[in-house]
């Protein structure tokens, strides 16, 4: 406080002062933040909270009400076929290997962080933790000239999809024939993995 010369006390500020007390100009500065915040928010809901919204939760719940997919092998164009935008479910493949990820389909799924794998070979990519759509082969991809430590890098990648997803059938070279899986062998997989 200070004697404005006049005998009436001021408080330091009250020149020019908005509400509260503040300076206009600090005032509006502030005002500017909090709107720059408050967009900055609205965008990272649009970009990442829709995802899970309503249209994530039902694509969740449709995966989920998918029955067990039967054993089969897939050519590169058949497996192309699940990315999860065409069908709901997802498939991708490593190291020759494929696995139904849809119940993984917010990681996989077309608007997932790994959705550039739906429906491909993922081993080039995950050998190289290449996100890049460079980085996969739109051809079969026999990973001859990956060196032993990407390949050990696939082989860990199989392991972890074999522990946490279904196996669903080997993908084909090309003039490869698929197997015939019977549903014996289909359901003695299939328990042994749960």
């Amino acid at each position: 406080m200070a004697d404005d010369g006049d005998g009436r006390l001021r408080t330091e500020g009250s020149g020019g002062s908005g509400a509260g007390g503040l300076p206009v100009g600090e005032m509006l500065l502030n005002v500017g933040l909090l709107a720059l915040a408050l967009l900055a928010a609205y965008r990272l809901y649009l970009r990442w909270g829709t995802r899970s919204g309503p249209g994530g939760a039902a694509r969740q719940s449709q995966a989920a009400a998918l029955p067990r997919m039967k054993r089969r092998d897939f050519s590169l164009e058949q497996l192309r076929e699940f990315d999860g935008a065409r069908d709901p479910r997802i498939l991708l493949a490593v190291n020759g290997k494929v696995f139904d990820v849809t119940k993984g389909s917010k990681f996989y799924g077309p608007d997932g962080p790994y959705g550039i794998f739906a429906g491909r070979d993922a081993s080039r990519g995950l050998a190289t933790f290449c996100l890049d759509k460079d980085a996969l082969r739109d051809e079969y991809d026999d990973l001859s000239d990956l060196n032993a430590v990407q390949m050990e890098s696939v082989r860990e990648w199989e392991m972890q999809f074999k522990e946490k997803y279904d196996y669903v059938g080997r993908l084909l070279k090309p003039g490869e024939e698929p197997s015939e899986y019977t549903d014996e062998e289909d359901t003695k997989d299939h328990t042994k993995q749960e």
